[in-house]
């Protein structure tokens, strides 16, 4: 629904004496945040971000000339970006004198925050700047124009030809008369308003009420500067202030690789890349929020989180540093080895297991190896439980950017001979478990806003099946299943999911594995047990090697992995010849 035109504090002067409507509220005595709304928005748009930011800052918002209160000039002139750098600055020098402020600005507004930024002095002023969706028009232009001058590197040059075509939009939106024309009766009628903000929920669209009329006078920012902005050459300014990238990878204006030259430009950079269209303010305020708090925390000395050190461009780290990744199961076998292997490669690691004993082992030989890890005993099949451990997981340590179920169990023999109670007990942890984990940490990642990835390891047995393995392969099978189906859910999140599908690998899986046997072949069956996990270590496929997998699984977000080559003879006849393996299946091994 659209705002109420809420009535403004106080008016400023800008220097061409435009008016500027400002509005202020949150922490009179917080540092000061300014917040920079874009085309056709408002101040409006912030409504999602302020409270967030209310506790702790003091928030001042103004609407843009053409905008809400703010005055209206006339000449087209009147809206370049030196005109909104002029605004900005008169805003700040009168509710902020002698106060650096911490600004947030999207779209035109943010750009007009760049152009400011370009002035001598601009640094004493600005603490810290959050872009979001509004590259320095400076920037963007050298950027366009070295891939242009390039054309024997393909894929550059193609980069700068498909970001100009993307702005061909302003040349329509730089026609006198019919440009305001078009957006007074487009935005007028709330199906084709609605439809402007991608697929944003209804109640995170923050409009002004006047939403069609501020867009039919402030267009003019486009024929003042889309033209002016090719046209114009002087030298790329180096902008001496931190600054921080929100940049939306499905903003169909703006694209990521647009962003790439900003680093020659900005000493002090830090860049985060989200799965968001261009209106992100609206559908990710607690991302918003967050860089903000973020980055007055890191100007105010103290220690930076692991999101802001993973952001910062230029800072050396593994190839996992600075993230926090959760494993179940991890209490031995490829558990233990995924823990190792993540460690090894910068992360800091929550480690689970049912088994109090193993998992201080687990955590006692991360920590030899130079790492950081956290054990906690967990019972995966407990639905309680595992939501009390993300809960105290979140709260001591952070979401994890990374979340592995593991934990499972191993059972042999025929369904018949399975008692209901065993049949249910491999389904709860095997399957069961993988859901409560995804319950529990996805809602987390979804809410975070930043992405994320999960590992739901399965097996080979979840796509060949076996008479002596019915509760193992259904579990595996439902597991399987599950991480499709969740998948397709978590993608428009940027959340990724990979099914991990091992073969016949090296582990204690075997040895535990609990057999159903009529009571005069339990001996033959135990004596074929012990053989096969003979068999097992004489093959020399061990966790290790599942380990390596699932970091290269989350590195190239793969959906299905199979590892070993059983495992990919298999997935691949269960493409191409499934009765093989139904047939196959009939076989009794154990």
């Amino acid at each position: 629904m659209p705002a109420a035109q809420q009535v403004p504090q106080q008016f400023v002067d800008s220097a061409d004496g435009a008016r500027i409507a400002v509005y202020e509220e949150g922490n009179p005595d917080g540092p000061t945040v300014v917040l920079v709304h874009g085309f056709p928005d408002s101040h409006v748009l912030w409504d999602g971000v302020v409270p967030m930011l209310a506790e702790r800052f003091r928030i001042i918002r103004y609407d843009n000339r053409g905008v809400g209160m703010s005055a209206a000039p006339k000449p087209v002139s009147a809206y370049t970006m030196a005109r909104y750098a002029d605004d900005f600055a008169a805003v700040t020098a009168s509710l902020s004198p002698g106060r650096p402020v911490h600004v947030l600005a999207h779209d035109w507004g943010s750009v007009g925050v760049w152009e400011y930024l370009s002035r001598p002095g601009a640094g004493d002023r600005v603490a810290s700047f959050t872009s979001v969706s509004g590259p320095s028009h400076d920037q963007l232009v050298d950027y366009i124009f070295a891939g242009l001058r390039q054309p024997w590197r393909p894929r550059r040059f193609l980069r700068s030809i498909s970001q100009v075509l993307r702005f061909t939009y302003m040349a329509l939106f730089s026609i006198p008369v019919l440009a305001p024309l078009f957006l007074r009766l487009t935005l007028s009628i709330p199906a084709l308003r609605r439809n402007a903000v991608d697929n944003i929920p209804d109640d995170k669209i923050h409009h002004s009420a006047n939403l069609a009329a501020d867009a039919a006078r402030s267009v003019k920012v486009y024929p003042a500067n889309y033209f002016r902005s090719f046209s114009r050459k002087r030298p790329v300014p180096v902008i001496d202030v931190p600054v921080q990238l929100i940049v939306n990878t499905d903003d169909p204006f703006v694209r990521p690789y647009g962003y790439d030259h900003t680093v020659r430009f900005v000493p002090r950079l830090w860049r985060r890349d989200i799965k968001a269209g261009h209106f992100s303010p609206m559908s990710h305020p607690q991302v918003m929020a967050s860089a903000v708090h973020d980055f007055a925390d890191l100007t105010e000395g103290k220690e930076p989180g692991r999101a802001l050190l993973r952001a910062q461009i230029g800072r050396p780290r593994k190839e996992f540093g600075d993230t926090l990744v959760a494993i179940t199961g991890a209490g031995s076998g490829i558990g233990r080895e995924t823990a190792f292997a993540f460690a090894a490669g910068g992360a800091e690691v929550v480690v689970s297991d049912i088994d109090e004993a193993s998992l201080k082992e687990t955590v006692a030989q991360v920590t030899a190896r130079g790492g950081v890890a956290h054990g906690y005993v967990l019972d995966v099949s407990d639905a309680d439980a595992f939501e009390a451990f993300a809960e105290r997981v979140s709260a001591e340590h952070g979401v994890p950017d990374i979340l592995v179920n593991n934990a499972g169990i191993g059972h042999a023999g025929g369904f018949l001979d399975t008692p209901a109670g065993e049949f249910d007990r491999v389904m709860d942890i095997n399957f069961g478990g993988v859901v409560n984990g995804c319950r529990s940490f996805a809602r987390r990642l979804v809410e975070r806003g930043t992405g994320g990835h999960i590992v739901n390891v399965a097996s080979m047995a979840s796509y060949a099946p076996s008479q002596s393995l019915s509760p193992y392969c259904s579990s595996k099978a439902a597991t399987f299943m599950f991480s499709d189906c969740l998948r397709a859910e978590l993608a428009v999140a940027g959340i990724g999911l990979t099914t991990i599908c091992p073969g016949v690998i090296n582990t204690n899986i075997i040895r535990s594995t609990r057999l159903s046997a009529p009571a005069d072949k339990r001996g033959e069956v135990a004596g074929r047990q012990k053989e096969l996990g003979t068999l097992f270590a004489l093959r020399h496929y061990g966790p290790e090697k599942v380990a390596a997998a699932i970091l290269s699984a989350v590195r190239k977000n793969k959906p299905i992995r199979p590892v070993a080559p059983e495992a990919y003879a298999f997935y691949g006849l269960s493409r191409v010849a499934p009765q093989a393996l139904r047939s196959a299946a009939r076989v009794r091994f154990i």
